[in-house]
C-alpha cells in the first residue's frame, strides 16, 4: 500500500518536475496509437500553438543563445507533438470526415474555413507555400547557420582555452571563473551541434507534412466514395478541407518554431535582446532615415503610385529622424567665465614634499577609458584581482598601484614604475585585440605588428571583427586591459623582493600574529630584529621562492636565531626546510629531478673562493669567471632544448655565491643545493658545467 509519506514524496514539486519530461514523451507517443475525441484534439492543437508562441517570445528576449540551451530538445519535442497530432487528426478525419467539416474538432474546421475561406484549392496552395517557406528558406538557413557555427566554435576552442589560461595566469580570474568559462565554451559547441541535428528533424517534419496531406486526401476520397457512398465532389470538398485545416494547424506552429530557431542561431551575443538590437542598430542613424524618407517622398509624388501610403511612411520616418537629431543635440548652456582663484603667496612647507609611489601606472590619454568606471573601464578591477592573486601565490599583499594619466606619453602608451623608476612600458589600443603568436598559428592576420610587452612574443593588434578568426587560427587573443594587467602581473612577480618593504613586512607579521601570536612574539624583536627578517625574506623572494609557508619560516628563524644572526646563513637553512616546495616549483611531485651539475674540479675551486671571502664573483679569476659563464650558458641551452627547467645543482657552500654571480647573465637560471632536494626524489644529471675544461 502507498502510505502518506510515499504519496507526499510523489507529489513533491521537485519529483513532479523530474517526472514531467518522461510523462510528456509517453503521452506524445500514446497519441500516435490511441484514438482521441475532437475536443481533446482542439485542446492539444491550441496547446501546440501556445508552445510555439512561447518559444518564439523566449527566443526574441534571449540575449545569449546559451540562455536557451534547452532549445534543441524543445524543438525535437515540439516536432514529435506535431507529428503525433497529425496522426491522431488523420485517424479522426478518415473515420468521421463524412459527417461534416467539424468532424475533427473546431480548430481544424476554423483553419479550413476561416483562414482559406472554405476554398480547398486556395487552402491547398497556401499550405504548400507555407511548407516551401518553412523547408527551403527558414529551416535550411537555420540549419546551415548552426552547422557553420558549430564548426567555427569547435575550431575556436583552443584559442579561447588559451585566452582563459592567460587570464588565469595573469590573476584576472580565479579557478572557479576559469572553470565556468571553460564550461561555457563546451556548452557552445554542444548547443550548435545539437541545433544542427535538430534542424534535420524540422526539415523532415516539413516533408512529412506534405506526404501526410497527400495520403489523407487520397485516403479520404477512397473512404468517402467507397465506404460511405459519397459523391466524388462532396467527398473531395469534405476531406480536402479537413486535411487542409489539419495541415495548416500543424504547419503554422512549425513555421513559428522554425523562425525561433533561425533567430536563436543567427543572434550575435550582446547585452541586448533582439528588439533592443534592432532599434539601436537599424533606427539609430538619423541620416539613413532622412534619405529613406526623401526617396519614399519622391516616389509618392509620382503620378499613378499609391501616393498616400508612400507619403505617410515618408512622414513617419522623417518624424523619427527629427526626434533622433533633436535628442542628440546637447541643450545649450550659458557659458560663464570661470572664476580665477586668488593666488596668495605662501611659504614652502613640508606638504610640498610628496612621497614617491612604490608602484605606479601611467597611461596616455587614449587609455583613460580603460581606468574610467563611467566608461565601463575594468582595468582597476583587474589590477585588484592581480594583487589578490599575487598575495595568494607569493605570500604577502603588494602595495597599491597608483594610476595617473601622463600627457607626455604617446596616446596609446603606458609605463609601469617602481619607486619612481620605469620598469616596464608598452602600448595598448582600446577597442582592439592583441593576437599573440604562441608558435603554431596557421595564417598571418592584417593589423599592426608588435610584440607582447610582457614576454616578447610576436603579436599583432587586430580589429574586434577579426577576434574569432584569430582564435580559430591558433592565436591567443586578449583585449587591451588584459595586455596591461598581464604586463603588470609579470613585473610585480619579477620584482617581488623589492615590494616587501618594512611596512609590508610589519603588516604581514601583524596578520600572522592573529593565528600564531606566540611565534611572532618570541621572534621579533626578542631574537631577531625586523631588518634581519626582512633581509631573509628578501633573499628568498629574489630567487623566486614564495613565502606562503610563513609558519615554517618563523619556526626555523626562531630555532636558529640563537646560533647565527647572518641573513645569508639563515636563508640557506630556511631553503633546506622549504626544499620540497622549492623543488615542486620546477619538477612535479614524483617526477625525476633532471638538473645540471658542476664538474668536481670546478666545485673545489669555487669552494676555495668562497672560503677566501669572494662574493659576487669578486674573488673569481676573470678567465675562470668567463669560462664559467660560457659553460653555464651552453648547458642551459641544452636543458632548454630538452624542455626541462634550467636548474643547476651545487653544494650548499657555494649556492649563494653562484646564484648571485649568474643571476644577471642568466635570469632564468635557478641554483639549488643538495640539501634542498628531498631524500625521496631521484636526481638525474643531464649535463656537467666545466666538464670540457
Amino acid at each position: 500500500m502507498i502510505n502518506a509519506a510515499t504519496l507526499s514524496s510523489l507529489t513533491d514539486s521537485n519529483n513532479l518536475r523530474t517526472l514531467a519530461g518522461p510523462i510528456l514523451i509517453i503521452m506524445i507517443l500514446a497519441m500516435m496509437v490511441l484514438p482521441l475525441p475532437p475536443f481533446i484534439l482542439d485542446f492539444l492543437f491550441t496547446f501546440n500553438i501556445a508552445v510555439s508562441i512561447i518559444v518564439l517570445m523566449v527566443s526574441l528576449y534571449t540575449r545569449n543563445p546559451l540562455d536557451f540551451a534547452v532549445f534543441p530538445t524543445v524543438l525535437l519535442i515540439a516536432t514529435l507533438l506535431r507529428l503525433s497530432l497529425n496522426i491522431a487528426s488523420t485517424r479522426v478525419v478518415l473515420l468521421e470526415g463524412h459527417t461534416g467539416p467539424d468532424a475533427a474538432g473546431k480548430v481544424i474546421e476554423a483553419f479550413g474555413h476561416f483562414l482559406v475561406g472554405g476554398n480547398y484549392a486556395v487552402g491547398l496552395i497556401v499550405f504548400i507555400i507555407l511548407v516551401i517557406i518553412n523547408f527551403l528558406v527558414i529551416t535550411k538557413g537555420a540549419g546551415r547557420i548552426a552547422e557553420v557555427s558549430a564548426r567555427f566554435t569547435l575550431d575556436a576552442m583552443p584559442g579561447k582555452q588559451m585566452a582563459i589560461d592567460a587570464d588565469l595566469n595573469a590573476g584576472l580570474i580565479g579557478e572557479d571563473e576559469a572553470r565556468k568559462r571553460r564550461a561555457v565554451i563546451s556548452q557552445e559547441a554542444d548547443f550548435y551541434g545539437s541545433m544542427d541535428g535538430a534542424s534535420k528533424f524540422v526539415s523532415g517534419d516539413a516533408i512529412a507534412g506534405i506526404l501526410i496531406m497527400l495520403i489523407t486526401i487520397i485516403g479520404g476520397l477512397i473512404v468517402g466514395v467507397l465506404q460511405h457512398d459519397m459523391e466524388l465532389g462532396a467527398a473531395a470538398k469534405n476531406y480536402t478541407l479537413l486535411t487542409i485545416g489539419d495541415g495548416l494547424v500543424g504547419q503554422i506552429p512549425a513555421l513559428i518554431i522554425s523562425t525561433a530557431a533561425g533567430l536563436v542561431v543567427s543572434r550575435v551575443t550582446t547585452d541586448e535582446d533582439l528588439g533592443e538590437q534592432v532599434l539601436s542598430q537599424l533606427f539609430n542613424q538619423p541620416q539613413v532615415l532622412v534619405i529613406t524618407a526623401c526617396i519614399l517622398g519622391v516616389m509618392g509624388l509620382i503620378p499613378g503610385m499609391p501616393n498616400f501610403v508612400f507619403l505617410l511612411i515618408a512622414s513617419i520616418l522623417g518624424a523619427i529622424a527629427y526626434l533622433k537629431i533633436k535628442n542628440t543635440i546637447a541643450p545649450s548652456t550659458e557659458l560663464t567665465a570661470p572664476e580665477i582663484p586668488s593666488i596668495e603667496k605662501a611659504d614652502a612647507s613640508w606638504e610640498d614634499v610628496t612621497p614617491i609611489d612604490t608602484l605606479g601606472l601611467e597611461v596616455g590619454y587614449r587609455l583613460i577609458p580603460l581606468v574610467d568606471k563611467a566608461q565601463q573601464g575594468d582595468l582597476l578591477k583587474r589590477i585588484n584581482g592581480i594583487r589578490r592573486k599575487f598575495a595568494q601565490e607569493i605570500g604577502f599583499l603588494p602595495p597599491v598601484i597608483h594610476i595617473r594619466d601622463n600627457l607626455e606619453l604617446r596616446p596609446n602608451a603606458y609605463r609601469i614604475t617602481l619607486k619612481g623608476s620605469v620598469i616596464g612600458q608598452g602600448e595598448s589600443y582600446s577597442g582592439m585585440y592583441l593576437a599573440i603568436n604562441p608558435g603554431r598559428v596557421t595564417m598571418q592576420l592584417p593589423g599592426t605588428l608588435t610584440s607582447d610587452p610582457a614576454f616578447g612574443l610576436p603579436a599583432v593588434w587586430i580589429e574586434a571583427t577579426l577576434r574569432e578568426q584569430a582564435q580559430i587560427n591558433g592565436y591567443t587573443v586578449v583585449d587591451a586591459s588584459t595586455v596591461v594587467t598581464t604586463h603588470i602581473n609579470h613585473l610585480i612577480h619579477s620584482h617581488a623582493a623589492e615590494l616587501l618593504g618594512r611596512q609590508e613586512l610589519q603588516k604581514l607579521l601583524d596578520h600572522l600574529s592573529v593565528q600564531f601570536p606566540k611565534l611572532i612574539e618570541d621572534l621579533v624583536p626578542k631574537l631577531l630584529p625586523l631588518s634581519t627578517v626582512q633581509k631573509v625574506l628578501h633573499n628568498l623572494l629574489e630567487e623566486s621562492v614564495h613565502i606562503r609557508d610563513m609558519r615554517t619560516i618563523i619556526d626555523v628563524l626562531t630555532e636558529h636565531a640563537a646560533q647565527t644572526q647572518d641573513a645569508v646563513e639563515l636563508t640557506a637553512i630556511i631553503r633546506a626546510a622549504l626544499g620540497r616546495a622549492i623543488v615542486d616549483q620546477y619538477f612535479p611531485a614524483g617526477a625525476e629531478v633532471q638538473v645540471m651539475s658542476l664538474h668536481h674540479e670546478l666545485e673545489n675551486i669555487l669552494i676555495q673562493v668562497m672560503q677566501s671571502g669572494g662574493v659576487q664573483g669578486a674573488g673569481i679569476e676573470p678567465g675562470l669567471a668567463d669560462t664559467l659563464l660560457k659553460e653555464t650558458r651552453s648547458a642551459a641551452l641544452q636543458q632548454e632544448k630538452l624542455g626541462l627547467p634550467i636548474v643547476l645543482l651545487v653544494p650548499g657552500a657555494i649556492r649563494f655565491l653562484l646564484a648571485k654571480f649568474l643571476r644577471r647573465a642568466l635570469p632564468q637560471l635557478r641554483v639549488l643545493s643538495h640539501s634542498e632536494i628531498p631524500d625521496s626524489r631521484k636526481i638525474k644529471i643531464t649535463s656537467v658545467v666545466g666538464g670540457n675544461k
